[in-house]
């Protein structure tokens, strides 16, 4: 039974969209999916979310999928909620997952559009629709327009919000002007929860309304994104102000070695390997940095966690 509805325990406060931790020949790395949803609880998230972006899913078998839901749903064992990434460009594959997410014991699933076709508002609203009465799992909207080239609308995250299963939405638009009409559209509707997904405007997202965030970042360092949010909560601007700095610092300095497309991602899971939570090993087409970028990442790294401990955050 999902902890998840619209009425019963909304989901608030940092959810992590966790990596996928691999071996070399592609395969789950399961020892560090344990150590990294053990680090990630100690953080103080809120709750887990694998398969999305950061978890590389359209890299992934569904081999791998279902072998990530399975032990990350024993692993957790309730403590949080677990959300499950259900993106395909098959309907029918994502309400195949969604079912074995729910099986496997999963709170809710995220689907963002199909991502190949084009398709105008009423044909997404259609499909979202669709979708919803295929389930039976509370669903979450995933707004990705950089990554599927469609936008959800605000009038249609609207209409859709009437479906029973239908109980929030990701944005990772980083569009400010989109994020704060989601929030005056549901001014009425606290219970329809709203997250953000581009860490850097998250605590701002919050003071506007929002219900927190889906930060990559929390993977290496969840307590400061825990703390960030909490600071927003309570209004204490001095601490969001200190824990925004260092959340710039990783933005600016983890996510940005190389002139990779994917260097948040190069950057992210290098850097949790330097903490030993995971490999440095990606799902294909993406690849390792070479030994110059991992010793300037290395450095980079050594240097917020030095301004960490002075911080004592």
């Amino acid at each position: 039974m999902s902890l998840l509805t619209k009425t019963n325990f909304p989901l608030r406060g940092i959810i992590p969209p966790m990596i996928t931790p691999l071996n070399a020949d592609g395969a789950l790395d399961s020892a560090s999916v344990q150590k990294l949803i053990e680090h990630l609880i100690a953080g103080g998230v809120h709750g887990i979310f694998i398969l999305g972006t950061t978890g590389e899913f359209s890299g992934l078998s569904y081999q791998v999928r279902r072998e990530l839901i399975t032990q990350t749903c024993e692993l957790v064992a309730g403590r949080v909620p677990v959300l499950v990434g259900i993106t395909d460009v098959s309907i029918e594959e994502s309400i195949a997952l969604a079912d074995y997410a729910e099986e496997a014991g999963a709170d809710a699933v995220v689907a963002a559009p199909p991502f190949y076709i084009t398709i105008d508002q009423s044909e997404m609203y259609s499909y979202f629709k669709q979708l919803a009465d295929g389930i039976s799992i509370p669903m979450f909207l995933y707004n990705m327009p950089s990554h599927t080239k469609l936008i959800i609308e605000v009038d249609t995250v609207v209409k859709l919000s009437s479906h029973e299963r239908i109980i929030g939405l990701k944005d990772s638009s980083a569009h400010g002007v989109y994020f704060q009409s989601l929030c005056h559209a549901f001014r009425d509707q606290p219970d329809f929860v709203l997250m953000v997904g581009p860490e850097e405007m998250m605590a701002e997202t919050v003071l506007m309304g929002s219900h927190g965030g889906v930060c990559g970042g929390a993977n290496l360092f969840p307590e400061v994104y825990v703390g960030l949010y909490e600071a927003a909560v309570k209004r204490d601007f001095g601490k969001v102000k200190e824990f925004q700095a260092v959340v710039m610092e990783i933005s600016t300095k983890i996510y940005q070695v190389g002139g990779y497309k994917s260097s948040y991602m190069k950057g992210l899971k290098t850097a949790m390997s330097f903490r030993g939570l995971c490999q440095a090993q990606f799902a294909s087409p993406l690849y390792p940095f070479s030994e110059e970028e991992v010793e300037e990442l290395r450095k980079r790294l050594i240097e917020i966690t030095n301004q960490l401990e002075l911080k004592k955050v």
